[in-house]
């Protein structure tokens, strides 16, 4: 059993036992999903109105990078979220690639419908842990949104189409503070009843830290299957890579993100952005877990990306990519 020596605050030393709880790299499965969220979650934060054209630009050029699911838009109404206004021709006028899966968020039986007219084949559904987040994204408590979703996510099961979930502020809310983990079990079964496939837990605010991650998916995966539980982190304290990695060695499979680390909840106060798709890409294969998508062309469609929204982007691996590259260039000029 390791030791270790410390010292006290008072300069005293003391021999501290610490119990070996094996490398958390030794389980780490072979292969990971990245849900692709950026041209919803990643542009309807952005006070930059992006023309219907740049984003189907922007959309097709993701399909290429080897991504296999990609959440293209949102169904809400425009007065709520004006960026996504153009829902229907965004979904209708991309270049859908084989193996490729597209999504869009769906509100209520409206949205669906739009959804349904759209040719969409995969929707998912919203909701927070938190009873006053859910008010204030959603203007609806949890009860009401769970009965506006059994008019909603039967039909779309009845019409052919997969339905995810989305669970919010599952690790923390700004206006409630701690939440209770037991909140994330519960809902995962309604959600998993009504028919959702999967239920992506969200750490909206960017609270969580791996300790706790390991608590609540614990709690998590006891009830529901592995392969049935997704992960959504935000950076904002820079823990996200650190909570993706305890999530990946308990056995998650599919991690959303956002590429360049775009996006932000506009209804949760203080939150940034999305962790960024590079970053996590990074990470994932230099240990050996396959994610199939190609790094260098997802850089460029972050250069893309920086220039749609008119800013630079926070990925820490675009950066670096960009920089040794025009390191590169200036040394063979």
């Amino acid at each position: 059993m390791p030791a270790t020596t410390t010292t006290t605050g008072r300069g005293e030393s003391r021999r501290v036992v610490v119990k070996s709880q094996g490398n958390v790299l030794d389980h780490l499965p072979p292969d990971v999903t990245i849900y692709e969220v950026s041209p919803r979650d990643g542009l309807q934060n952005e006070s930059r109105l992006i023309p219907t054209e740049d984003k189907i630009v922007f959309i097709d050029a993701l399909s290429q990078t080897g991504l296999r699911a990609i959440e293209i838009t949102s169904f809400v109404n425009p007065r709520w979220i004006p960026q996504l206004a153009d829902a229907v021709e965004v979904s209708r006028r991309i270049q859908r690639q084989p193996g490729v899966t597209y999504s869009a968020l769906v509100p209520n039986r409206k949205g669906l419908d739009s959804a349904l007219e759209a040719g969409m084949t995969e929707i998912a559904v919203f909701m927070s842990a938190s009873e006053t987040h859910n008010r204030k994204n959603i203007n609806k408590s949890i009860a009401a949104t769970l009965q506006e979703f059994r008019d909603t996510i039967p039909p779309a099961r009845a019409a052919g189409l997969k339905v995810r979930a989305y669970v919010s502020t599952v690790y923390g809310c700004p206006y409630e503070g701690k939440v209770d983990p037991a909140r994330a079990v519960a809902l995962c079964h309604e959600l998993r009843a009504l028919g959702c496939y999967q239920v992506s837990l969200g750490d909206t605010i960017g609270v969580a830290n791996p300790r706790q991650v390991r608590d609540v998916l614990s709690r998590v995966l006891a009830e529901i299957p592995t392969p049935e539980v997704a992960v959504h982190f935000h950076d904002t304290r820079g823990t996200a890579l650190a909570n993706i990695l305890v999530s990946v060695e308990m056995g998650i499979t599919t991690v959303d993100s956002a590429l360049g680390g775009l996006g932000g909840c506009p209804y949760a106060p203080g939150a940034s952005g999305n962790v960024a798709t590079e970053d996590v890409i990074y990470m994932l294969e230099e240990m050996g877990v396959h994610t199939r998508v190609d790094l260098d062309k997802l850089v460029e469609v972050s250069r893309l990306a920086s220039t749609l929204v008119g800013h630079e982007l926070p990925s820490k691996y675009y950066r670096a990519a960009v920089g040794a590259r025009g390191r590169a260039l200036a040394q063979g000029s």
